[in-house]
Parts: C-alpha cells; sequence; structure tokens
C-alpha cells in the first residue's frame, strides 16, 4: 500500500516535466521464426501477430512519450508499477516475476570517446511466451547489435524463442561492459605515469573523476549478476532448457567484469596513495632544502650579530684585519656545515 501512494506521489511530481519534454517515442516491431522475418510500425499490428506462431519483438526507444507507453502497457496488461519502473530511469538492476512474464531491467553503458566521462541508460526488458518488449531512454543500441543476428535464417536467435532474445539483449548489455572497461584501464594506466612522473593538482581531480566512474560501473554491473542468476535457477516456465547455458555465459562474463571493476578500484587507491606519498615526498624534500639554507645561516646571524653590537670596547672591531677574519670564518663555517650534511647524507 506504501509502494502505491510512492507511486502516485512520483508520477504527480513527474507529470510536468514529462509534458514539457514529451517526444514521440520510436517504436520497430519485428515479427519473426525460422522461416520468415516481418518489420512493422504500427503498434494495431502487435494483437495479430501474437496470435501467429514465431516471436514478436517490440523495441521502444524514448520514454517521455507517456501515452505509447500507457498504449503498450493496456496492450499486454503491464502492471502501472511496472510501467512506473519503465519511466522511472534511475532504476538499480532487477528482474520481477509477474507469472505471465518477466520484467528485467539493467544499466546500458558507453564511454564518451571525447569526455573523460561514462554515459548511463537504463533498458528495460519485459519476456512473455511468444514476445519481448525493450524499453530504450535515448538511443537505440539493440536494433545496430541485433539486425545481423535476426537476417540469418539458420541463425541461432531464429530458431529459438522469445527467451533467447531476451539473452541476446542482456549479451549486448554485458558486451558494451567490457568497451567501458577498456576505456577505464587505459585512462588508469596513463594515470599511473603521471602520478609518478609529473603529479599535479589535476591529477587529484582525475583521480576522484575516475573513482565516481567505477562506482557508477559497479552500481550496473554487481546487481545483474542476481538477475541473471535468478533466470538460471530454471523456476520460470518462459527460460526454456536450451537458453541456459548462454545466460550461464553471460553471467561467467558479468562475474568477470565485476572482478575487472575490483582490480581497477584497488589501482586507483592505489594511484592516490602514490599521489599522496608523491606530493608528501615533494613537500619533505622542498622542507629539507629551506631547513639547510636556514641552518646555513644560523651560525652566520650569530656571527653578524655578535659583531653588530655596539659596545665601545671590543677588541675586534679595531683590528686590522677583523673583517676579512670575519669573512672567512664565514665561509668555512658554510663550507663545514655542507660538507657535515653530505657525510650523514641529509644533501
Amino acid at each position: 500500500m506504501r509502494k502505491a501512494k510512492r507511486s502516485v506521489r512520483t508520477a504527480s511530481n513527474r507529470e510536468p516535466e514529462t509534458a514539457r519534454l514529451a517526444e514521440p517515442a520510436k517504436i520497430s516491431i519485428i515479427h519473426y521464426d525460422q522461416a520468415q522475418k516481418e518489420e512493422f510500425k504500427a503498434i494495431d499490428e502487435i494483437p495479430r501477430l501474437l496470435k501467429q506462431p514465431g516471436v514478436t519483438w517490440v523495441n521502444v526507444v524514448g520514454l517521455t512519450d507517456v501515452g505509447a507507453i500507457d498504449h503498450l502497457g493496456r496492450m499486454f496488461n503491464i502492471h502501472p508499477l511496472i510501467e512506473e519502473d519503465i519511466r522511472h530511469t534511475r532504476q538499480r538492476p532487477k528482474m520481477e516475476d509477474l507469472g505471465e512474464s518477466l520484467f528485467m531491467v539493467c544499466r546500458s553503458l558507453r564511454a564518451e570517446p571525447q569526455a573523460p566521462a561514462i554515459h548511463s541508460e537504463q533498458v528495460s526488458v519485459i519476456l512473455g511466451p511468444n514476445y519481448v518488449i525493450s524499453f530504450q531512454e535515448n538511443r537505440d543500441e539493440l536494433s545496430p547489435a541485433l539486425g545481423p543476428r535476426l537476417a540469418m535464417e539458420q541463425g541461432r536467435l531464429r530458431r529459438s524463442g522469445a527467451d533467447h532474445l531476451a539473452y541476446c539483449i542482456l549479451d549486448i548489455v554485458v558486451d558494451e561492459y567490457f568497451d567501458v572497461l577498456e576505456a577505464l584501464g587505459e585512462r588508469i594506466e596513463f594515470l599511473e605515469e603521471e602520478v609518478v612522473s609529473k603529479p599535479s593538482r589535476a591529477t587529484l581531480a582525475v583521480i576522484h573523476s575516475l573513482k565516481t566512474q567505477l562506482i557508477t560501473v559497479r552500481k550496473s554491473v554487481w546487481p545483474l549478476r542476481e538477475v541473471i542468476n535468478r533466470m538460471l535457477d530454471g523456476q520460470s516456465p518462459l527460460i526454456d532448457e536450451s537458453t541456459i547455458p548462454y545466460l550461464r555465459d553471460v553471467y561467467d562474463h558479468t562475474i568477470h567484469c565485476v572482478d575487472t571493476i575490483e582490480t581497477y578500484r584497488d589501482r586507483v587507491a592505489g594511484i592516490l596513495d602514490i599521489y599522496l606519498s608523491s606530493i608528501s615526498y615533494r613537500l619533505n624534500e622542498i622542507m629539507k632544502v629551506l631547513t639547510i639554507i636556514a641552518t646555513l645561516f644560523i651560525p652566520l646571524t650569530f656571527l653578524v650579530g655578535w659583531y653588530g653590537m655596539n659596545f665601545k670596547y671590543m677588541p675586534e672591531l679595531q683590528w686590522e684585519y677583523g673583517y676579512p677574519m670575519v669573512i672567512v670564518i664565514s665561509v668555512l663555517t658554510v663550507i663545514g656545515l655542507l660538507i657535515y650534511f653530505k657525510r650523514r647524507q641529509w644533501w
């Protein structure tokens, strides 16, 4: 009951923004089996396609078109709370067994080519007995990747059911994680060289940026293990046994991503320690030089202060060689101190 109240409140708060930013959703409909593949644009074709043999894939790009999502919700009998989770794009990766269908949420990541940032978008998937509905925020990442697979008449995708299509979507999302991790790995390697050779204040900002990006990636990948693991438990009749090995392969890839993320986090933490140690070392070197300079001037200050006193009866003041002798003593004192510092390896 409390969740329903939260849903109404969240929806009411979001309506003005949605109405202001609403854009028509791009909806593509593909119906296929091993013999043929057809593409449609009209949503009204869906009820007819669902009655035919084969798999129907409805791909929705753009979540600000509330009317289109509501129309699909009524057509597929999607619960209002599920529609809210689809539109609310800050969901944690999860899976919900709705009986006649499975609802999955995952995060799609990509590394910006011209900026050190990780772009994250939500991908929602509804798996039914003979259909799959995918919802993407702004960019269509699934159609270009699945197009070649669907074009192959003898391919595994064309010969399998809707569960294999859902697996393919998860596989595409996880494959993008490797691209993101590769980009982060290159940045970490460059940062390791910079922090040893020439660290600066900008280096610290890059370190914190990398830590934030790794947290973003970790929040997207870590919960996905649970989603795939629940699909592997074999309790849902929507997942065929022939798809289990493929899901297990995606699960292994997810574990690999998690291990890589943890390794990168340790490396970034080590880089931060090296940076702090390097800055501390540079500060110590500066303080050592300043201390040596100050130590050299202490006896010179003593000599100058001693003979700068205004007593009338000071024998050295009337001595002919007094001034040159003070200079000689000062030079010898500095040389002697430098030799002493060198032998003690203080300089």
